[in-house]
């Protein structure tokens, strides 16, 4: 089964098929902080977030949407020829914020020139009724996904990561979304601290039955000046090699029923941030391996789902 030149479902397929044309995504950073950093749930964040909320490739959350958009389009543009854009908020708790707010900042983003929607990643304890009801509005008008970083189903490793919410606070949003009528996005990391590949692929066959438009699977890298840096030093924990995690990556993919989106395969980290794996700073590397990885096996996405 294939997605033009690819055996998985992927986001630029699927931009390609709505829009007619390639469609890039633009990271915002919207200002916004997190419960896990601001004290109601705790103050240093999920273990491996870094001081930019995991939002190393966003703008300067200083500077306003309209002009965080305007510098994103002038960088990408030397890489892409387009005018059709999502604005992705993606620094930190998108919807951890009053109603008015999130409105405001979300309608900044919408009314700049070539904005087809919004990409919000978010986490599933920061998303109340009144936001749903934003989001309801938004998507009758615009293109919209609502990204949940829900990384594990496991109990014991959302507590290492301190992710600091439960599986049913996930469930009960998802709902929402749903009976809202708006697409989800699911966050899993490969790789997490001390879990195994069989438990991994317990996370991906949960959400493979559940009602998500896409997923983000994660590498998990290890950044500087953050806790997972630390505790990794601490624990030395298992790194995947590449090789390992090409092929666990493919066994994902095959688990994955092809309706879904595939907006994510691996990890992003800068040069001068990147403690380990050092391999996955060559991305188009990681990314042609899984492709011959997949044809060797004559595999493809959702190719075990019965």
């Amino acid at each position: 089964m294939l997605w033009k030149d690819k055996r998985y479902h992927t986001l630029n397929y699927e931009m390609k098929k709505i829009f007619g044309e390639k469609t890039i995504k633009l990271s915002i950073n919207g200002g916004f902080t997190c419960p896990n950093r601001d004290g109601t749930i705790g103050t240093k964040g999920c273990l491996f977030c870094s001081e930019k909320g995991s939002g190393e490739f966003a703008g300067n959350g200083q500077t306003s949407i309209k002009n965080q958009i305007k510098q994103q389009k002038d960088f990408l543009s030397k890489k892409w020829k387009t005018n059709s854009y999502i604005a992705y908020f993606q620094s930190y708790t998108n919807t951890y914020a009053p109603v008015e707010i999130l409105k405001k900042k979300y309608y900044e983003a919408l009314n700049c020139e070539g904005i087809k929607g919004l990409a919000i990643a978010t986490r599933p304890d920061c998303i109340n009724d009144e936001t749903i009801k934003l989001l309801k509005e938004i998507n009758k008008n615009y293109f919209l996904w609502v990204e949940l970083g829900l990384q594990t189903i496991h109990h014991k490793t959302a507590e290492i990561i301190r992710r600091g919410y439960d599986l049913n606070v996930f469930e009960k949003t998802l709902n929402k979304l749903n009976n809202a009528g708006i697409k989800a996005v699911v966050h899993l990391i490969i790789g997490l601290p001390n879990e195994t590949n069989e438990q991994i692929l317990q996370s991906v066959n949960y959400i493979s039955n559940k009602n998500i438009w896409g997923v983000k699977l994660h590498l998990m890298h290890v950044l500087k000046n953050t806790d997972l840096e630390e505790y990794y030093y601490n624990t030395n924990f298992k790194i995947f090699e590449k090789n390992e995690y090409v092929s666990l990556l493919c066994d994902c993919l095959e688990k994955l029923p092809p309706k879904i989106v595939i907006h994510r395969v691996t990890g992003d980290g800068k040069k001068s941030d990147l403690v380990t794996p050092r391999w996955s700073l060559d991305k188009l590397k990681v990314l042609s391996d899984i492709d011959k990885e997949l044809k060797t096996r004559n595999s493809w996405q959702g190719k075990l789902v019965v």
